[in-house]
């Protein structure tokens, strides 16, 4: 015996399934303490080019933060990548950050938790204007799964890279 889906019912299963990963992220920005695996040291996946990395503007009290890929096996952990990157936008007084997601090709989810409930926790970033999110055409799962999260929860301005 068979059991027979409909298309419409495979479609709704598609869309459930492809927002567990988001679910689960918002879940984990909720609890008190980052959910995740923990950080694997070892060589980065290509060498010289860092996972992620962030630069400050004082002038404009600017920060932009690229992640390239979102894995725990560079030199510095994603949460204290993290931690840095906001103690920095504090000593500036930064009223906007940019987080540029465009080339972000996979990793883990869960390490972005601690950027999203950092981003959540300060009300200069989530007002329209504080928060500019740029994807791309390589933006991939974790990416993806963030930007849904900041744009349900802090209202950001997306900018989208155009396809090279």
């Amino acid at each position: 015996m068979s059991i027979y889906r409909s298309p419409k019912r495979r479609g709704a299963w598609r869309c459930v399934s492809c927002m567990v990963p988001t679910l689960a992220l918002v879940l984990a920005c909720a609890a008190d303490t980052t959910v995740g695996p923990v950080a694997r040291r070892g060589p980065a996946a290509i060498a010289g080019e860092p996972n992620y990395s962030f630069a400050v503007t004082p002038a404009n009290r600017t920060v932009y933060v690229r992640f390239s890929r979102v894995r725990g096996d560079g030199p510095e952990s994603v949460s204290a990548f993290v931690q840095r990157v906001f103690a920095s936008a504090d000593a500036a007084g930064a009223t906007r950050l940019v987080v540029d997601l465009s080339a972000t090709k996979g990793g883990d989810s869960f390490l972005l938790t601690p950027l999203v409930k950092r981003i959540l926790a300060r009300e200069q970033f989530t007002r329209r204007g504080g928060l500019v999110v740029i994807v791309g055409p390589d933006s991939y799962s974790p990416a993806q799964n963030a930007a849904r999260v900041l744009e349900q929860f802090a209202n950001p301005i997306f900018v989208s890279r155009p396809i090279n």
